[in-house]
């Protein structure tokens, strides 16, 4: 591993590590020990400690980063013990052992020879179980993160997840705590009203969601959490949006706001007002500061058009162009290069609707002004 691990890793020089690693170490250790070289160096981006830890391609790619473990992990602290479906290498394992004693459970018996050298790496107690957890009827505090491909795509039926969403919810009424991560698309309305769905972001990229139960639950039906600062936003009951022209401040929430239908309650905490009642663009009088959202400056709205948007951008000499959309079908790379802008000065431009016009907001973001 020391050997494959000095090598240059970059793709443009892959094929010089392999050979260099057959030579080392022979046709079927060398390929091995290049891949899990390669694993390790892209485990960084998702664990601090991920260049120690041992992988599959599948299982890093699947594989949750390690803020949004951890703080998913605070939810079992007071729990006696907690049981890990799907385990696989450990991502969610290790933070939760951290916290709590911690028991892993999956069929695939090579996943959990590297989830036992993960643990003993950074010097945890776990253990490991080898099962088919469709055939299980547990007790006790739960955390399941549920194969959601198949045939090396992704599957977004919950009945296709393995074990199915059905399944585990099904064991709800025996367990005194369960979380069940899930794809952030899932349709949250038509999930038992007992759960609550938590939407997760780091570092404003939406990881995943969360259904808890039981006493995992903190007691809300959705709730955004923005990571590393652990700010939380929930359902709580606001008025209805208004719904008014486009002011001189704009929000653009959060992805996890806007996954846990949260937009109204942060419209109510910056005093703002929808664009469209369909679209998830708060608009504002005044800058309000909010983690929960990235203010722009409205420099000038105009109905949607290329010749019209090319003149006045031209005007601003605007040349980088950063594009966002909503309720529209135009592509911004298309957009930019029929737009031809030349200028010097980088700005953002707000492809959207307005009572079901669609416009164009020229803006800049709030941290640039001055």
């Amino acid at each position: 591993m020391s050997r494959a691990s000095s090598l240059d890793l970059a793709p443009a020089a892959r094929i010089r590590a392999a050979e260099a690693m057959r030579a080392a170490a022979g046709p079927e250790l060398g390929p091995l020990a290049l891949e899990q070289a390669v694993l390790k160096q892209r485990a960084r981006a998702k664990h601090p400690d991920g260049e120690r830890l041992w992988w599959t391609a599948e299982a890093l790619e699947q594989a949750s980063s390690y803020d949004v473990a951890v703080h998913r992990a605070r939810r079992f602290a007071d729990a006696p013990q907690v049981l890990d479906l799907c385990c696989s290498v450990g991502g969610d394992l290790l933070a939760l052992a951290a916290v709590v004693p911690t028991v892993g459970v999956d069929l695939d018996e090579a996943r959990l020879l590297l989830a036992a050298e993960n643990a003993t790496e950074l010097g945890l107690s776990v253990q490991l179980m080898r099962a088919d957890v469709t055939g299980l009827n547990p007790t006790g505090a739960v955390f399941a993160d549920p194969a959601r491909r198949a045939g090396g795509r992704r599957v977004f039926d919950p009945r296709a997840y393995t074990p199915p969403l059905d399944q585990l919810l099904g064991w709800l009424p025996q367990l005194e705590a369960l979380g069940v991560k899930v794809a952030p698309g899932l349709d949250y309305d038509r999930l038992p009203p007992e759960l609550e769905v938590e939407l997760v972001s780091l570092r404003g990229d939406v990881k995943e969601a969360v259904l808890w139960g039981g006493t995992a639950r903190r007691g809300t039906r959705r709730m955004a959490t923005l990571l590393p600062g652990g700010d939380v936003l929930t359902d709580h009951a606001v008025d209805t949006p208004a719904v008014r022209a486009p002011g001189p401040f704009l929000l653009e929430p959060d992805g996890a706001v806007i996954r846990a239908h949260l937009v109204a309650q942060v419209a109510a905490q910056v005093q703002g007002w929808l664009l469209d009642e369909t679209i998830a663009y708060v608009s504002a009088e005044a800058v309000v500061p909010t983690p929960f959202g990235n203010w722009y400056e409205v420099l000038e709205v105009l109905p949607f058009g290329l010749k019209a948007l090319r003149e006045r951008l031209r005007s601003y000499d605007a040349g980088p162009l950063v594009v966002k959309k909503r309720g529209t079908a135009v592509q911004p790379e298309e957009l930019r290069r029929r737009l031809k802008l030349t200028g010097s000065r980088e700005l953002t431009v707000v492809l959207t609707r307005a009572h079901g016009r669609q416009i164009a907001l020229i803006a800049r973001p709030v941290a640039s002004l001055g």
